[in-house]
Parts: C-alpha cells; sequence; structure tokens
C-alpha cells in the first residue's frame, strides 16, 4: 500500500509579524519546515510539500530532499488550496494521506509513524491525533475514498467540516505534542525557552 503525507506550507504567516516566515525559523540549525519533512520522509512514505511563489526560501531549504513541490496558484484563500492542489499532485494507488501541518515543532517520525499503523485498526476511518487529554489536534490521516471530498473544501476551515461530519478515530500522542503549533512570535519563544 502506498501512503503520502501531505505538509500544505503555503500560508503567508501573518501573525508572526515583521516579515518573519514561522516555517523557516531555526531549530538546531535547521528552519522548521524542512526538518518536519526530513521527519515525514523518515516514514518511508511519499511526501508532498504545498508551497508559494513568493517564499523562494522554503522551496530553496527543500531542494534535493525527495519531498514533491507543489505550487499552490492562490495561497491567499488559506489552507484549503493547498488541501486541493495537495490532493490532485497525489500519486495514483495513494490509498490514504496524512495532513501535517509543519508548524508543529514536536510531531516527529514515530508519532507520525504510529499514525499511518493505526489504520489496521480502524480501517476506512479519518484518523486524528490528539493530545494526552485528549484534545483533538494533528496530523490526520485520511483513506482513499475521502480524496473526492478533500478536493473541493474551500476556505481557511480546510477539511475541518469534513472530519466533524464524518468523525474520527482518535490517535493519543503524548503530551500536548498534537496541539503545539507555532504561529507567533510569542508561541516561538515560549517552546524555545521550554526546549534549551
Amino acid at each position: 500500500m502506498t501512503f503520502a503525507i501531505l505538509l500544505p506550507a503555503a500560508g503567508a504567516s501573518i501573525r508572526m509579524g515583521g516579515g518573519r516566515d514561522k516555517l523557516m525559523e531555526d531549530i538546531g540549525g535547521v528552519p522548521l519546515l524542512l526538518r518536519q519533512t526530513k521527519r515525514a520522509l523518515a516514514t518511508g512514505a511519499n511526501v508532498l510539500v504545498t508551497t508559494r511563489a513568493d517564499r523562494p526560501a522554503r522551496i530553496n531549504a527543500l531542494e534535493g530532499t525527495g519531498a514533491h513541490l507543489v505550487m499552490v496558484d492562490n495561497p491567499s484563500e488559506g489552507i484549503a488550496a493547498s488541501l486541493r492542489a495537495g490532493i490532485a499532485a497525489l500519486p495514483n494507488g495513494t490509498c490514504a494521506v496524512m495532513i501535517l501541518l509543519p508548524d508543529l515543532p514536536d510531531i516527529d517520525s514515530p508519532d507520525m509513524q504510529a499514525m499511518l499503523d493505526a489504520r489496521a485498526h480502524a480501517p476506512g476511518r479519518i484518523l486524528r491525533a490528539v493530545a494526552e487529554d485528549g484534545t483533538p489536534g494533528h496530523p490526520t490521516l485520511f483513506p482513499a475514498h475521502f480524496f473526492p471530498q478533500l478536493a473541493q473544501v474551500t476556505g481557511d476551515a480546510g477539511a475541518s467540516l469534513l472530519i466533524r461530519e464524518a468523525g474520527y478515530h482518535p490517535i493519543p500522542l503524548q503530551g500536548a505534542r498534537a496541539i503545539t503549533d507555532l504561529d507567533t512570535p510569542e508561541a516561538w519563544d515560549t517552546w524555545r525557552a521550554l526546549h534549551k
């Protein structure tokens, strides 16, 4: 079976302010986007990363990694534009796709592999990572029969409506890693203080 991991990375990082790009923030000498892409590649899945033409640093950071870059023509629409572009670019025969938001720095390769492995226990279901306390988070894995619906999502809510309508099987991840996203300078400062 062929799995894919899709990193929607065509956002504008508008909440960072000052022209900073959250996906290019440095973690141990590596941009966040490259770090999370390499973690996805380590699972052996096909990895697709959506991006935008006006963020050349993101494109350059992923050059030579083996990830498939997918340009998004209308990134201002929000994450739905990335999802539609990513679904359209999936290799033939893909049986499931994991949507991995690249601004969750604590998600690592074993977390992703646990999500892929969990398909055996809930075939046909959407799988969604949750924090230890049950708070829903990311990543989320969609079997192939949801691809047509993912290909039609609109706006900045992404696949949230689809998830609400179809329900999901929760996959607990350690601590708060499934819900720790870094959208603002303050969030980055807090996270870095905890990871010195």
